[in-house]
């Protein structure tokens, strides 16, 4: 039962750190949270926002994730309860 438990968190602390680097690449700089968010009151408070249900691989991913909830992509500076401060949007990158 220990190994189990101990195995686990074994397991999650070698996958932290891909997947934030994931998401840094999504968002950088001091707005560096992902968010889905339905409301934006000029990029200082958004709310109705929440982590995109699956891991985006990019960002156009990321902006296409957010589209089939009916909600915008945004990088944010501080999420709490579903309310974000001060977010940015996410612009789609050109297709290489």
């Amino acid at each position: 039962m220990q190994f189990t438990t101990i195995l686990a968190f074994v397991a999650a602390a070698v996958a932290a750190p891909v997947l934030d680097e994931r998401q840094t690449a999504l968002c950088s700089g001091a707005t560096s949270t992902p968010q889905c968010c339905a409301t934006d009151v000029l990029n200082l408070v958004v709310l109705d926002c929440a982590t995109p249900p699956t891991t985006p691989t990019s960002i156009n991913n990321f902006i296409d994730i957010c589209s089939a909830e009916g909600q915008q992509a945004k990088c944010c500076l501080l999420p709490i309860l579903g309310q974000d401060l001060i977010c940015s949007d996410v612009n789609p990158q050109p297709a290489t």
